[in-house]
C-alpha cells in the first residue's frame, strides 16, 4: 500500500528523521528506508556484542543460563500446582555422617587414662586407702605435688562463712618456703636465728616499690602493718599480704617464723566454696601424706561456722597435680 506524503512525513518525523514538506516523497521514502537499515545494523551489532561475552565467560555463563533455565521451570511447575522433583532438575546433597565428639577423659593423655581405669569412681575411700591410690595413678615422671580439695557448703559471701585460717602440717609441704620479714631492727636476729632468708626494716619497703617480691610469706609486726597499706593491691592478689588470721602479723616474730618454716600453711575458701591445698609429695609416702591430710581436715572441721545449718563439708578429693581426682571419706 502507497502511503501520501503527509503520512511519510509524520512516520518520518516519529523516527526523528531531518526531512519537511519540501522534499520529494522518493527523498522522504529512501530517507525512512535508510533509518530502518541503521537500525537493523545496529541491532545485530548488540547480539553480536553479547554472544562474544557468553563465548568469553565459557562454562560459568553456560551454568548460569542453564540454572536460570531450571528456575523459571521450577517457578512454572510451582504455578501450575505441580511441587514434585522433575529428573535431575532438583539435587539432593546426601550428608555425611556427624564428626564424632570424644569426651574429655577420650582428650586425656594414655597414662592419665590408665590411671584413670585404676580408680572406682562409684567409691568413696578411706583416707589411707586414697593416699596410696594417689601415688598409684600419678601419670607424670617428676615428683608431683598431692592435693586434698574440699568442697564446703558455706556461701563465701557471707563473712562469717569466708573460711580462712592456717594448719600446721606434721611434715611440710615438701616445697623450699622463702620467709621475708618486715620489722624494726630489734627483731632481726631473733628472725634470722629462726630461719628468716629476708630480714629488713625501711629497706625492705624500697624493694616493694621496685616491683621485687622475691618471698613466699611475708611476716610483719602489728606496729609495722600500717606501712604496708599502700602495696595492698601489689602483695593481696599474690596472697602474700600478712593477716593476723594467717599468723603472718604477729608480735613474736620469730615464733611466725620457725612456724612457716615448720610447715604451717594457710588455707582460705574461693568463690566456688572449694579449698584447695598441696599436703606433700608424691615421695613422701602414704604415712606422710595420711598424717598431712588429717591434719588439714582437723582443722578445717574446727572452721565450721555457727551460722551455717546444712551440711558443712560436702565432699572430699585428693589428686597429683596431673592426676584424676579420687573421693576420700570425711572422717578422721
Amino acid at each position: 500500500m502507497t502511503m501520501k506524503k503527509g503520512e511519510l512525513l509524520e512516520l518520518a518525523k516519529s523516527m526523528k528523521l531531518d526531512v519537511s514538506d519540501k522534499n520529494t516523497v522518493a527523498e522522504i521514502n529512501e530517507a525512512i528506508k535508510n533509518a530502518k537499515e541503521q537500525a537493523e545494523a545496529k541491532d545485530e551489532a548488540v547480539i553480536a556484542s553479547r554472544e562474544a561475552k557468553v563465548a568469553k565467560a565459557g562454562k560459568r555463563s553456560e551454568k548460569a543460563l542453564k540454572e536460570a533455565e531450571e528456575k523459571a521451570e521450577k517457578e512454572a511447575r510451582k504455578e501450575a500446582g505441580d511441587t514434585s522433583a522433575q529428573g535431575d532438575a532438583v539435587a539432593t546433597k546426601e550428608k555425611g555422617p556427624a564428626p564424632k565428639t570424644r569426651s574429655l577423659l577420650e582428650r586425656r593423655s594414655k597414662k592419665y587414662q590408665a590411671a584413670y581405669a585404676k580408680i572406682d569412681k562409684n567409691k568413696v575411700y578411706s583416707l589411707d586407702e586414697a593416699t596410696k591410690l594417689v601415688i598409684d595413678t600419678n601419670p607424670s615422671k617428676f615428683d608431683a605435688s598431692v592435693e586434698v580439695h574440699a568442697r564446703l557448703g558455706v556461701d563465701p559471701r557471707q563473712a562469717d562463712q569466708n573460711i580462712r585460717a592456717t594448719v600446721s602440717l606434721p611434715h611440710g609441704t615438701g616445697k623450699k618456703i622463702t620467709v621475708a620479714v618486715f620489722a624494726p631492727k630489734a627483731e632481726h636476729d631473733k628472725a634470722t636465728k629462726a630461719g628468716a632468708d629476708i630480714v629488713a626494716d625501711e629497706e625492705f619497703l624500697q624493694q616493694l616499690d621496685k616491683g621485687v617480691l622475691n618471698f613466699d610469706i611475708l611476716i610483719t609486726t602489728p606496729a609495722y602493718m600500717p606501712k604496708l597499706g599502700k602495696y595492698a593491691r601489689t602483695l593481696g592478689p599474690r596472697g602474700l599480704m600478712p593477716n593476723p588470721k594467717s599468723g603472718t602479723v604477729a608480735a613474736d616474730v620469730a615464733k611466725a617464723v620457725s612456724e612457716a618454716k615448720a610447715g604451717k600453711v594457710e588455707y582460705r575458701v574461693d568463690k566456688q566454696a572449694i579449698v584447695h591445698l598441696s599436703i606433700g609429695k608424691v615421695s613422701f609416702g602414704t604415712e606422710k601424706l595420711s598424717e598431712n591430710a588429717r591434719a588439714f581436715l582437723s582443722s578445717l572441721n574446727s572452721q565450721k561456722p555457727s551460722s551455717l545449718k546444712g551440711v558443712y563439708i560436702k565432699s572430699v578429693a585428693i589428686a597429683t597435680t596431673m592426676g584424676p581426682g579420687i573421693k576420700v571419706e570425711n572422717s578422721l
